[in-house]
Parts: structure tokens; sequence; C-alpha cells
């Protein structure tokens, strides 16, 4: 057998979406509910659960529509009619076969048009629909098959009643497995045979002679390509041994084919967005594997499963397409390339089944650069083809390998430069079957069938076609590109000569590259008419050049043009000579003195005695600052189209890279948020839409956690505007160790002056030299060391938000659709986290708590310290619970000690928990701050996160005021607990006998007694107890949020109850004893003294049998010693 490597492979699986926060919104991501099956349609994801609802969720957008109940079980089975996507089938776990009309074209309410109980009791494996009538085959885990015909209310009323609506079809040998339906054939695979049933003459056939013995799917397969278009669909069967028949429509065997040895090849890495493809090229040994399901997936493949794999074979060919790890999976739902996958722990994940250079495609439009890449190049051999330049054209590779950062992907670079020098060009075969805008243009197609038209850069016929395109640009495009050419005309209204070259310095401004995406959802006219209004345009445009060719600049008037034009603005020149050359003089100057400075101070910096010194450290420091503040100190504001022409600074192009924006001009300053009134806002949206994307925030700025008051805006800081970009160009090498030294101060505090305040000068400072510094030291400078000062931390959200403003992100979550917007920042892993963090501030001041509840998913790029500085404290309670549960049970202890960092988060935020969602201290503490009468029973929301921070290690003066906190706020249930890890178990019987709650003495949660002594001691607490008779009446269940609407009046602390609860303990009579001897006479009911006569004979029993046990084994030693 020959090696097959991953050059054999040309698909791939790959996972573009993530579906954890559909399933978080409807709850189905707990410990309680979860997912029990699913299926899938062109329309609809069905999801059944564990409760018996049953979730229609509308694929385009994601978005719930219906949620049908059933009393009857949980889901087992799910079923959507293929060829009316109106009706449904469920199955529960008590047998109950439904068959739902959603009844959506007429706005009505779902109905139930057909029920089955003919398998009560027993388990329905699979469900089926027939492919041309509405009626539901139904196989369940004892053999035995029925259909139910779905009545429809379009048909009239007792349409579902019709010639029996349910009927048994047979009873196979075994359980069934798997059920197929094709033009009036059933198929029916149980675990031992394949059966072939034609549901019209009522007639059975076996598949195959030979029996199996274990689950085993089978599944029809069209024939709709090529020669055998048209035939009878064929029949897959599978065999122990990765063995799959092939069988004739009517059930005759034809071949078998093995799989066995072709499995040996290196599986196909998962291409997903939760991590890095790692290809394995190892052999692996020839897998035997039982298939238990068999699916049709589209373009003549099929596909099963295990919980460790998922396999897709070519059974026309008897080849292997692929075979990819995936683990846990449990069920898979198909509709045509998709897959959707139900996992063991209830997750779901959506595959799709595509092309290498089809999945290079769809990640390069999601602006996954790094992930293309690997894909590009661990699929090379796909992507070099001459068809691959179909879907990736030459530009879209190169624009790829530009979008990527060359010091943290330097290898993949260089890998990607290799494929692009191997990249065969596209076929002249297919060249000449184009149309003759193809010398001009390539196509590309996208997945809604349109086709894309690109201008191919580097033709030879590209400076002809340039003025062409220039035409077919928007007006705004235009106006924008071409500003500074209209300007200079109007300067000089005495030149008339057109000049070809003018408009070539407007390429620093706009860029017309070819792989920039065309607006989405174009239409098909709109494509027809473009196509056509191209052709006449071309055809006007070389007659008007033709008419215009003496306009044209001829090689011999070359020398005299160019003395004319330089005669024509030289007065212009010599207006401003002077201004101009002091300018640039002042400017060398500021910049070669700023650079001695900063060469000094980073010498300085490297001397180990004066960075260990802090003091040293800060005065240097002090010395380079102010000439840092005379060069590049505030200056007048320039706009962004006015900003002087130089090198690139590496931060604009960092952030571009990690938030995917486009390479377009940013404003070189960000005015600070809400400096207008609401008034002039709506005056300046209306009259300058194109300032919206830098004053959007000014009524929804992202909040801040304030001290007590509640989120603090990023807003009316200052007046002063936070420079993100410098207003003047910066060589690269300065512009480093410039970075370097002001972080360094913003990091040492050292960066105020004489006459401000230390909180002053830090914000001024952040405000100037927002563009020097790192965002990442900056988020963490205020995470750690400024984390008490709001303005500051104001100001560097202020400033995240204007370096991401121009991300494509924004547009998404301005939308305010909240799964769409994570879906895409999940999609720019690996995640940055500044750029991130400024992203989830958007979606806070969106969609406020259920956003916040959704960023657990982010950590730990996302860190609860950033969460805790964006969001409300109750909030970010609830950001905290859902982390910390997002851990095994066994690891969220440790987990949520590693976020105690200081250690004083911990009582802050059991008072946060203790203060947000909780009973009134009304209903827990008397008026003395004593216990209330079972007021351990209410419910408090975060109890589960109170437990843990409650058990978490800490020291004794930590654990004793978190106790007194507890009985501040009456959480008893938490004071018992401390009081036992503090050997503070008096205060614990006493708190016991107040809440009179005999529960709390016993189990895993409660205070046991352990010596007679404390036994003594309850039985003393308990006759001062507080009796039910003059207890305050129970809290109402529905008012006060009891967690139990009932109390057991027989677990009152009473001596009785206790003396019986020690009798079961010590015997009867040594627990009378006891009570005698703290001077107490317990008069015992009826019920107590017949269980203590019981306990006694079961003692005496008991005795007796150890006696009988100890002398037979006396007599035992005694015989083998003689």
């Amino acid at each position: 057998m020959s090696v097959c490597g991953k050059e054999s492979y040309s698909h791939v699986l790959a996972e573009f979406d993530c579906l954890d926060p559909l399933l978080a919104a409807l709850r189905l991501d707990s410990g309680r509910l979860k997912c029990t099956c699913l299926a899938v349609s062109r329309k609809w994801l069905a999801l059944g659960t564990s409760a018996g609802g049953l979730h229609l969720i509308q694929r385009e957008g994601w978005k719930q529509r219906l949620i049908l109940t059933h009393k009857e079980g949980s889901i087992t089975q799910v079923a959507c009619c293929p060829h009316d996507e109106d009706f449904v089938a469920v199955a529960t776990s008590q047998g109950l076969v439904v068959v739902w009309e959603l009844q959506l074209e007429r706005r009505g309410r779902p109905e139930r048009v057909s029920v089955s109980w003919e398998h009560r009791g027993d388990t329905v494996t699979s469900l089926c629909w027939d492919n041309a009538v509405l009626r539901v085959f139904v196989g369940d885990a004892s053999g035995k098959v029925s259909f139910v015909r779905a009545g429809s209310s379009k048909l009239g009323k007792g349409s579902a009643f019709v010639i029996f609506p349910v009927q048994t079809i047979t009873t196979v040998d075994s359980r069934v497995v798997q059920l197929g339906y094709q033009d009036n054939r059933l198929l029916v695979s149980s675990l031992s045979r394949c059966y072939l049933c034609d549901t019209e003459r009522e007639k059975f056939w076996r598949v195959g002679n030979k029996e199996r013995d274990g689950e085993y799917g089978a599944c029809f397969f069209p024939q709709g390509r090529g020669l055998v278009a048209g035939q009878p669909p064929l029949l897959y069967c599978a065999r122990p041994g990765s063995r799959v028949w092939e069988a004739s429509f009517s059930g005759e065997v034809l071949s078998t084919h093995q799989f066995k040895q072709l499995l040996a090849c290196p599986s196909v890495p998962l291409i997903s967005y939760r991590g890095e493809p790692q290809y394995s090229p190892a052999q692996r040994s020839p897998q035997s594997i039982a298939f238990p399901r068999l699916l049709y997936l589209s373009d003549q493949n099929l596909l099963t499963w295990t919980d460790s794999a998922m396999y897709i074979f070519m059974p026309q060919s008897g080849q292997v397409l692929l075979w990819t790890e995936i683990n846990d999976v449990v069920e898979v739902a198909v509709y045509r390339s998709e897959l959707f996958c139900l996992h063991g722990d209830g997750r779901l994940s959506h595959l799709t089944l595509l092309s290498a250079e089809r999945c290079v495609e769809r990640l390069l439009r999601r602006e996954s650069w790094a992930l293309a890449a690997t894909v590009c190049c661990m699929f090379q051999h796909a992507v070099i083809l001459c068809r691959a330049r179909k879907s990736l054209p030459i530009d879209r590779l190169e624009n790829l390998r530009s979008q990527l950062n060359n010091s943290t992907h330097q290898d993949l670079i260089s890998q990607l430069e290799e494929v692009i020098s191997k990249l065969e060009p596209l076929d002249s075969a297919s060249s000449s079957r184009r149309s003759s805008i193809s010398s001009h243009e390539s196509f590309n197609v996208l997945d809604c069938g349109i086709y894309r038209v690109i201008s191919r850069r580097g033709s030879q016929s590209d400076e002809e076609t340039s003025s062409l395109i220039s035409q077919s640009m928007l007006e705004e495009e235009r106006l924008k590109e071409f500003s500074f050419v209209q300007e200079d005309e109007e300067q000089d209204p005495q030149h008339d000569r057109p000049e070809p070259d003018r408009s070539e310095p407007g390429l620093q401004f706009h860029l017309p590259l070819s792989f920039r995406p065309k607006p989405p959802r174009v239409a098909l006219q709109a494509v027809r008419d473009s196509v056509s209004s191209f052709v006449k345009k071309t055809t006007e445009k070389i007659n008007t050049l033709q008419m215009n060719s003496d306009l044209w600049p001829r090689p011999d008037q070359k020398e005299g043009v160019h003395s004319d034009i330089t005669h024509t603005t030289a007065p212009f020149l010599v207006v401003g000579d002077t201004e101009l050359c002091a300018e640039t003089l002042s400017t060398e100057t500021d910049l070669q003195e700023l650079k001695e400075a900063t060469e000094r101070a980073i010498i300085q910096v490297q001397d180990p005695m004066v960075l260990l010194d802090p003091v040293c450290l800060g005065e240097m420091l002090r010395e380079w600052l102010p000439v840092l503040e005379r060069v590049l100190g505030p200056q007048d504001p320039c706009p962004a189209e006015e900003r002087p022409p130089g090198p690139e600074n590496p931060l604009e192009q960092g952030w571009e890279r990690d938030c995917g924006g486009n390479a377009q001009a940013h404003p070189n300053t960000c005015s600070a948020p809400f400096e207008k009134g609401s008034g002039e806002e709506e005056a300046d949206r209306k009259d300058a839409p194109a300032q919206l994307n830098q004053n959007q925030w000014d009524k929804s700025g992202p909040s801040i956690r304030g001290i007590e008051e509640g989120p603090l805006r990023p807003s009316r800081v200052s007046p002063e505007p936070i420079r993100v970009w410098p207003h003047r160009p910066l060589p690269s090498d300065l512009l480093a160790d410039l970075s370097q030294l002001a972080s360094l101060s913003l990091d040492l505090g050292c960066c105020h002056g004489d006459g401000e305040s230390r909180a002053a000068g830090i914000c001024s400072f952040l405000r100037r030299y927002f563009f020097l510094l790192d965002p990442e030291r900056v988020r963490c400078a205020c995470a750690l060391k400024y984390r008490d000062q709001p303005k500051v931390l104001a100001i560097c959200t202020a400033g995240l938000l204007e370096l991401t403003q121009s991300s494509p992100v924004v547009e998404v979550i301005e939308k305010g659709d909240l799964l769409k917007s994570l879906r895409t920042l999940r999609e720019l892993q690996p995640w940055t986290g500044p750029p991130l963090l400024a992203h989830l501030y958007r979606l806070y001041e969106k969609h406020g708590e259920l956003a916040v509840r959704s960023f657990a998913q982010f950590y730990p790029t996302i860190l609860p310290s950033d969460i805790m500085a964006m969001a409300q404290r109750s909030h970010f309670l609830a950001y905290l619970d859902n982390l910390v549960h997002t851990r095994a049970e066994d690891q969220r202890l440790s987990f949520l000690g590693s976020f105690l960092q200081p250690e004083s988060l911990r009582q802050e935020w059991l008072e946060l928990a203790l203060s947000h969602d909780a009973p009134q201290k009304e209903d827990t503490l008397t008026l003395d701050g004593q216990p209330r009468w079972h007021s351990h029973l209410f419910s408090w929301g975060y109890g589960r996160l109170l437990t843990l921070l409650i058990h978490l290690p800490a020291d004794l003066a930590s654990k004793q005021k978190m106790a007194e906190t507890c009985r501040k706020f009456g959480y008893w249930t938490g004071y018992l607990s401390l009081c036992c890890q503090l050997q503070r178990r008096p205060e614990a019987f006493a708190t016991i006998c107040k809440l009179d709650d005999m529960s709390l003495l016993g189990g895993p949660n409660g205070v046991n007694p352990e010596t007679l002594d404390e036994w003594k001691l309850l039985l003393q607490l308990s006759q001062h107890r507080v009796s039910p008779e003059t207890a305050p009446s129970p809290p109402h269940p529905n008012g006060n949020g009891l967690s139990n609407g009932s109390w057991d009046w027989y677990s009152q602390v009473s001596p009785e109850s206790l003396m019986m609860r020690l009798a079961r303990v010590v015997g009867p009579d040594r627990a009378v004893g006891t009570v005698q001897d703290c001077g107490m006479c317990v008069e015992l009911g009826l019920h107590s003294t017949l269980v203590c006569e019981l306990l006694r004979i079961a003692e005496k029993r008991q005795r007796a049998l150890i006696q009988t046990m100890l002398e037979r084994c006396d007599r035992f030693l005694w015989s083998q010693q003689a």
C-alpha cells in the first residue's frame, strides 16, 4: 500500500461559527438542562432538550423562533420534514411520537397534528420522513417499526385520522439502529441485519446473507451525476472491520468496500477558530471500526463517525476523502455540505466540508489572516494549482502576506512566500472561454452564486484602464480621493494644461486594491448592468482618447512642458520659501535634540545600577520628560488629511492588523468624549455624518466601575484631546525608544509636573502621549497600579476605543446583533488583549449584563480585573459566576483562587455576592441581630460562588472577617461553615438551635456533634430555642424567595429530637443517661418510645451476633493451634 500524506487530501472540515452563545442564550449550557438530540434542514436547526423542550432556531441569523414543550419526558429523537419545513417529528423518552405543524405561513400557533403511543415504554431510536408524503417512520429498541400519518390543517379538519394514522409495519429481530427511506423503499438497519421493505407491496428483503452483531448503520445513496444520472439509488450497509456493503436498490449486494488499510493514513486536522491546526505526518495503524451510522453527504460522499473521529468516504471510487479526529461526538445532522455535531457534554459544533482553496477564501473573507496562511501552507499542493486561481488570485495571497505580523509570524511568512512563488497561472483553456472583459478582470464565485469581478493588477493594460476604473468609483470616494487636486486648481486658475500625472500623489490616500470586498448582496440585475455599461464606457472612452490625443504630452516636448510647469508654479514656491525652510530647520533641530536626550536615557536605563534603583530611574526620566514635552508636546490638532507624510507608525500597523481594519487614514487626535451637549451632538449627526465614527461614543461611552456610585463613563475628563497618532512623522528606531521610556514613566508614575497632583499628571501624560505607549502595558498598569483611579481608566478606555474605531467589527457591533458580534470577535483569533477589550466595551454598552455573561469565553485574554473595571458590580458578579463554572467542579476552587490578587478581593467579592440577588436582611435577621427561624432556607442568587469563596484558603483574620460578614448579612449556611473552620462550634450549635432545623446537624455541609459534651450543650441550648408557636410566621415562598415552599415540622431542634438523634449514635439507654446528667426530663411521645424500643432490640441482636462471631473465631483459632 502506498504511503499517503497531506498531499493526497483536497478537502477539509472547517469550523467557522461557534454555537456556544446560542446554547447560553437557550440556557442549554448548564448542568441541569442539556441538549439531547438535533436535526437540521434548509431553514431550521431543531434542538431537543432533557426537559422536554424543542427549540426551533432559524438558521438565518441564528434566531430562536419557537419552543415546543412536551410533558411526556425528555426529547430523544427529532426529524424535520425534507419536503415541507412546516412539519417536524419528535420522540420522547416515554415512547411518545408527536408530529407538529408549525403554521408559520399563516402565523398561527403550532399544533400537534398526529400523536402515536405505539412505542409506549420503549426507547425510540430512529425517525425518518417519507420524501413524498406526510408520513414518519419510527423504530425503537425492541425492533418494532411503524409509521405515523401526519394530518394537516391545510387539508381541512379530520384529515389526520383518515386511513389509520398509526400503523405497525414489522418487528425485526433486534434493536433498530437506523432508518432510511427513498422512493417507496424503507431501509431498516438492526443490530444483526439490514432489511429492505417495499411499503406499497408490503414485501421484505434481507440485504446480504451474513449477520453481524453491533450497531451498524445503513443509508440510501442517490446517483445524481455523470453517466449514472437518473438511475435508482444504491444502498450502503456497514459491516465489521471497516467494511461497507454496496447493494442495489433491490437489496442485492454488488461489492464490498474495505477501508481498513486505507485508514492507515494520517488524519486531516480540523480547521477551527479555536486553535491553530496541527498536522502529524506519522502513519497510523490500520483501523478496524464499526460504523454506527451512515449518512449521505453532498457531492457523492458517505459520512460516518465514532466517538473519537469523523470519516468521509468516496464510495464510487472506493477512496477515503478525509478523516478527522473529533472527540466525544454523539450525533451528527447533515444538510448538504454542512454538519452539526452534538457532543457528549451537550456542546454543539458547526462544521463545513469544502475544498482547501475554498477554505482559505472563506478565512480571508473573515479576516482570519494567521489561520488562512496556515491552511494555505499546509495544503499548498491544492492552492498552487491553476484551478485555484478562480477563488484565490495571486493578489489576494500577496495581501494575506502583508497582513501577517513580521515579528510573530516570521516562519509563516517565509512559508507563504514559498507557496506564492509556486503558484500556477490560470490555464489558457479556461481563459479563452471568457468574454473580452476577462482581459482586464478575473472572476470569483461567491457562496450565493454571484460572480465577483476582481481587477488584475500588474497587467499591460493597467495604465489604459486606470481612467476607466476611476469612472466606476462612487462619487463620494472620488471627491475624497482627489480633493487635494481641486484645491490646487482653485489656487492656480491660470493653469489649464491637463496633467495626467497629477493624480499619482493620491495613492497615499486611497489604493483601489483588487482584493477589497465589494458591497454585500450585489443583485444579479446590477451585475448584468455593470457588465453592459463596462463595454459601453470602454467604447466611449477609446473614442474620447482618440479625439483628445493632441492634449497628451509628447516625448519631444517633455523638457518644454517641464519648464512651463516650473515657471507657472514658481511664484507660489517663492512666497512660502522662507517660512517652509524655517519650519523644516526648527523641526529637524527639535528632533535631533529629542533623539540625543532619548539615547542618553536609554544608555542610563541599560545600566543595572540605575535600572534597579527606583530613585535614580525616576530622576533620569524626569530629566528626559521636559525634552519630550517641548518637542512632542500638545499642539493645535490638524485634520487627518493634512498629516505630513512619513514613515508609518508601527503601533498603528499593529493595531490595524489586530483589529482587522482596512489600510485607511486615521485621525491623528481623538477629542475627549462627551465634550458636547446633547443638542450639539444631534446637530453634528445630522450635518456631519462623516464624524459619526469619532463621536458615536459621546452618549454611550463604556462604563468603568466606580467606588460605590456605579459605573463611570470615560467622559468629561478634560477638554484636552487624547492623541493616538503623532502630529509629526517619527523615525521607527526613535519611536521604539520613545515608547519604551514613555511606558516606563507610566509604570513608575513619575510623569507628573511640579505643580500637578499625581493623578492629574498621569491623566495629562496619557492624553498627550498615548500614541507612544504600548496598549498592553497601559492595560496592565491600569489593572495593577491605577485600578483605584477612575479618571485614568476612563482615558485609557477612550484611547483604546479610538484606536479600534476603524475596525470592521465596530460596524457589526453597532447593528446590535449580540450573537453575530460575538462570532465576529471569535473569528479574530488569536486575540490581542487591548483591541478585544475595546470591542467588549462597545458590546457591554449595547447589551449590558447579557453581553457580560458571554465574556467568559474570552478568558484568559480578558481577565476578571478587566471586566471589574468595565462593568457594574452586579454585572461583574454574573460574569465571575459564569467564568468559574466553565471549569470542572474539582478545578473551580483553585481557579477562583488564582484571581485573588490582591487578597482583599476575597472580602470585596464576598460582600458583593451577599448584597446582590439576596434576601432582605429583615427576613434573615431579627431586630437584635439574631437568626430568624428557618431563614437559612432562603435562596441566594450567587450561592455557588459564595460557597467557593468561603472554602478558599485564607489566614485566620480573613476567615474571622468573612464569618462576621456572613452573620451581618444573614447568610447562615456560610456562617456555619466558617464557624466549623474556625473551631467555633458552640456558636454554630447556638445558631442551629435558633434556626430550628435538625438537618443542619448532619450531612456533608452540616455541623455534627462529635463528643458527649457537645451533645449536652445542644440539649441545653434546645431548651431556650424559639418554639414554632412563638416564632414568626414562615415567610411566603413567592414573596421572599424561599427555596422550599413547605416546612418539615418534625425536624425541629427540640430535646426530644436531639435525644432520638443521640440514641441512634450511642444507643437509647446511654442517651437517656446523658439527658438526665443535664438535669432535664424529656417526655417521649409514642413514636419516640417505639423507636427507642426498636433500637434496644436491634442493639441486643447486634451484640448477640457479635458475640457469636467472636466465639466462632475463638474456636477456629484454638482448633488451628491444636
